[in-house]
């Protein structure tokens, strides 16, 4: 995989190095029966409870530090970008491969902790109404344009 380039516009980098820093903390202060938390890491055996926590127990410290890292190179690219000299100016972010699957992997837990808090599910598959749910569509947004660009 070679680097790929991804392009926002300032405003829309400085929106989700907001989101993203929520995110973390997020992660970092919420307890673990947070909807939001939980959902990102969903039971491994839905029929088995001891199991699933249990396989929990084994995995999340490295779930974790994997979540953590992502975090760290999105984070990382965001805040060193080149500053443009207006909001609507995009800016173009080089990707190399370990940062287009930390992109990939942060911007869908991102996706699914926001799901969560507007109420997507697999029964309700969209919040109208909600004005987070453009966020939503906007991050999937986002998601589908770094994959489109990985398979080209």
């Amino acid at each position: 995989m070679s680097a790929v380039g991804m392009e926002l516009a300032e405003g829309e980098a400085d929106y989700l190095t907001e989101l993203l820093e929520q995110y973390r903390e997020l992660v970092v202060s919420a307890p673990h029966h947070d909807p939001a938390v939980a959902r990102l890491s969903p039971d491994a055996y839905p029929d088995d409870a001891e199991a699933s926590a249990e396989f929990r127990r084994l995995t999340s410290d490295e779930v974790s530090e994997r979540r953590f890292a992502d975090l760290d190179v999105v984070l990382d690219l965001l805040r060193s970008r080149p500053s443009t000299a207006s909001p609507g100016t995009p800016v173009t972010l080089r990707l190399d491969p370990v940062g287009q699957s930390a992109w990939l992997r942060a911007l869908a837990g991102l996706r699914l902790v926001l799901a969560t808090r507007i109420g997507i599910d697999d029964e309700n598959p969209e919040a109208p109404g909600d004005p987070r749910y453009d966020v939503y569509e906007w991050l999937g947004y986002r998601q589908e344009m770094l994959l489109r660009s990985l398979e080209a």
